[in-house]
């Protein structure tokens, strides 16, 4: 059973799902890739770590809280109360920084193991203020400058996008490929919640053929083998909420599937 939409099923940016569909789509892309690339290269699935203090990472602390023992009268003035509480000592909780392991992919010369592009499926952490955007941001400066190509594909709808210079449309998802010979010039390929998702060419080596990867037919084969038509209860908003005017398309979508009541 295929996703119900057309393009990218917004049920699938829910936290609940995306971290599992974002390793499954990391490594069907690698199997992919692997059997339509000339046997110069390999395709690695490589990871960075970093230590996070973002808000949403965190055991925030519980500030302000009062104590008030059994002799505490309401007319007891709260400096009193505050004083009392102290010196019982209190039970809170501090913030712990979390350690974060993000996987990407490089496809790589095996005689050399030159990095001739690097593949990058954003995850939500990459697009909110915090570690994970600083953590990105430093890698994704770091391949702009160097003799690699990028591909950033972006399949989540909340949070800011990558930087980009210029006017464009805005859109629900885009895809970016940067080849390095013609920086700062990049193909950008945007698309909504009601378009199927891009197929694209993927840069190699000048001299190479290059392969096109088909995210489309790759999330419809995990939708399937995750099962996910079991897991989401299509009567139910997806996470994040859609524009006003896609959830009435995304409705009429479901109910035409039988998929919701």
């Amino acid at each position: 059973m295929n996703s119900p939409f057309p393009g990218m099923n917004p049920y699938l940016e829910n936290p609940v799902f995306w971290s599992e569909v974002h390793h499954r789509l990391i490594t069907a892309i690698a199997d992919t890739l692997e059997e339509n690339i000339p046997p110069q290269y390999r395709v690695a699935i490589e990871q960075r770590t970093y230590l996070s203090d973002d808000s949403d990472s965190l055991l925030v602390g519980i500030p302000n809280v009062t104590v008030f023992s059994q002799q505490t009268s309401p007319q007891q003035d709260s400096s009193t109360a505050i004083q009392t509480s102290t010196s019982e000592g209190i039970t809170v909780m501090i913030p712990l920084p979390e350690h974060i392991t993000v996987k990407y992919l490089e496809i790589r010369e095996v005689s050399t193991g030159f990095v001739v592009t690097s593949i990058e499926v954003l995850s939500p952490k990459n697009k909110r203020p915090g570690e994970g955007r600083k953590a990105y941001e430093l890698k994704r400066k770091k391949v702009l400058v160097s003799l690699t190509h990028l591909v950033e594909i972006d399949l989540l709808r909340s949070g800011k996008p990558m930087p980009i210079l210029g006017e464009f449309p805005v859109t629900d998802y885009q895809i970016i490929v940067s080849k390095s010979e013609t920086r700062p010039q990049a193909k950008l390929y945007g698309f909504s919640i009601r378009e199927p998702i891009p197929v694209f060419p993927l840069p190699l080596q000048t001299e190479d053929t290059e392969p096109i990867l088909d995210l489309q037919s790759l999330l419809h084969g995990i939708y399937n083998r995750a099962r996910y038509y079991l897991a989401i209860d299509y009567n139910q908003e997806p996470v994040p909420p859609l524009k006003p005017e896609d959830a009435v398309w995304s409705d009429t979508l479901l109910r035409e599937q039988g998929l919701r009541i």
